[in-house]
């Protein structure tokens, strides 16, 4: 393709990449209001920490079981269509908000949040591939990454403004509860419930508008280019099963997330593990998520022309090896910044994952997507197997006569060893895995 060409191209692509960017946004916004709605949720329902958590998992389990169900309904009716009703369906979500706020009932919360997420994993399945296939291949990791920035700075604002509208006045209310008679504290909870109803229901108005707005919006319709037949007198594939480096590509997806929930949810509990006061540590995570956002602007600049996709995720693997090598050596808040370095490791691995692993699908990249999405149930997964081993640590390391400070800020520390697998494994797949198109052949030719 010549210069010309590839200038058009970009033209014609600009307005439906910025379209599927606001898609992105919606889903950093829509994801990270989980950190608002944690300590909110405790509060109405009375709830523990671990029934809170629940808030979480509800996410994490729409995208395991509806991934697949997605790839069939964008099958039948495209992308641009699962887009729209991915859309409305979160619509829905947002406002069951409503009477489960007016009955403070929590399963029905978790109800909301299922099927908001439910719509986000039909929304996922679909932008993420049409994203990848809107251009060539090998700028795949480019217009994904333009995706990332979109999403982190959603996320940033999403936390933020529902922290500021659910949690304002809230160590207040506890205060209050403590000695609060029964009808007092009912009175209490049901007016901390209400803030719920307002931003709910604008953001179910906004959703059904974007939805209507997408299905009118000027995307042209794309789909992945068939598989080559392999040589003279062989079929193309018949099966995923037939694709190893789909495969691969799914488990380093899944050892991505883990650490890259990891990296954004347990700096501040690390922190403050190693003696920072909360005031301070709270601002921890806006650190990975600036070293991700800045990261996502580099590789937006040098790829492809600069760099190769494949190339961004050796470098990125490399650096997650090294980083987390360097947070068991160091202590305080040197080791909190290497904490938050791990955003400069992890930004660019989503991107040139998908790439690498959708290459040379063709009919198969629907399905294919629906078993990345699936991947992210590595964020439900490694974070808390983190959150096990130190505890474990922990206690092992007070029976030998530590006192209790400091045994969870070595645990803490020390068992951040669990990156370092999972870096190795990205790293594989970037130097071999994603060459694996066939189990006969070793690589690809």
């Amino acid at each position: 393709m010549t210069d010309t060409q590839n200038t058009a191209s970009q033209k014609n692509n600009l307005v439906p990449i910025l379209i599927i960017a606001g898609l992105f946004f919606i889903f950093g916004f829509v994801t990270w209001i989980n950190g608002a709605l944690i300590p909110f949720m405790k509060t109405i329902n009375e709830l523990t920490d671990a029934q809170s958590y629940l808030v979480a998992s509800a996410s994490y389990i729409s995208f395991v079981v509806m991934a697949i169900p997605a790839s069939y309904i964008l099958s039948k009716v495209g992308y641009k269509k699962g887009m729209s009703l991915g859309l409305f369906i979160m619509a829905i979500g947002a406002l069951v908000f409503i009477p489960a706020a007016e009955a403070r009932t929590y399963w029905l919360f978790l109800t909301g949040i299922f099927i908001q997420g439910v719509g986000m994993t039909l929304l996922q399945t679909a932008s993420n591939p049409y994203i990848t296939i809107l251009g060539p291949m090998e700028s795949g990791a480019k217009r994904i990454a333009i995706m990332g920035i979109a999403n982190k700075v959603a996320g940033a604002l999403g936390s933020i403004i529902f922290g500021a509208l659910l949690l304002s006045g809230i160590d207040e209310v506890k205060e209050k509860l403590a000695t609060a008679s029964v009808e007092e504290k009912d009175m209490l909870l049901n007016t901390m419930a209400d803030s719920v109803f307002v931003p709910y229901l604008i953001m179910a108005l906004v959703l059904i508008v974007l939805a209507i707005l997408i299905r009118k919006a000027p995307l042209p319709n794309v789909e992945a280019p068939e598989e080559e037949e392999v040589k003279e007198g062989v079929t193309a594939k018949t099966s995923i099963f037939q694709f190893p480096h789909l495969w691969l590509g799914v488990i380093a997806l899944f050892f991505y997330v883990g650490v890259e929930v990891i990296a954004g949810d347990t700096i501040i509990a690390y922190g403050i593990s190693l003696g920072f006061p909360a005031a301070d540590a709270k601002f921890f995570t806006t650190l990975t998520l600036l070293a991700m956002v800045c990261t996502y602007i580099v590789g937006v600049a040098l790829i492809p022309k600069f760099l190769k996709q494949g190339t961004a995720l050796k470098i990125s693997a490399s650096l997650g090896i090294v980083f987390s090598t360097c947070i068991l050596f160091t202590t305080g808040f040197t080791s909190v910044l290497f904490v938050a370095a791990l955003g400069i490791s992890n930004a660019l691995v989503w991107p040139a994952v998908w790439p690498l692993t959708l290459a040379g699908l063709g009919k198969f990249t629907k399905i294919a997507s629906a078993l990345l999405i699936m991947a992210i149930s590595g964020g439900a997964i490694i974070p808390p197997l983190y959150g096990r081993l130190v505890d474990a640590n922990k206690l092992e390391l007070m029976a030998g006569g530590m006192n209790e400070t400091d045994a969870l800020a070595t645990a803490a520390t020390h068992c951040y060893w669990i990156l370092i697998p999972c870096y190795a494994f990205i790293l594989f797949f970037a130097i071999w895995g994603h060459k694996y198109k066939s189990w006969t052949k070793s690589k690809s030719a």
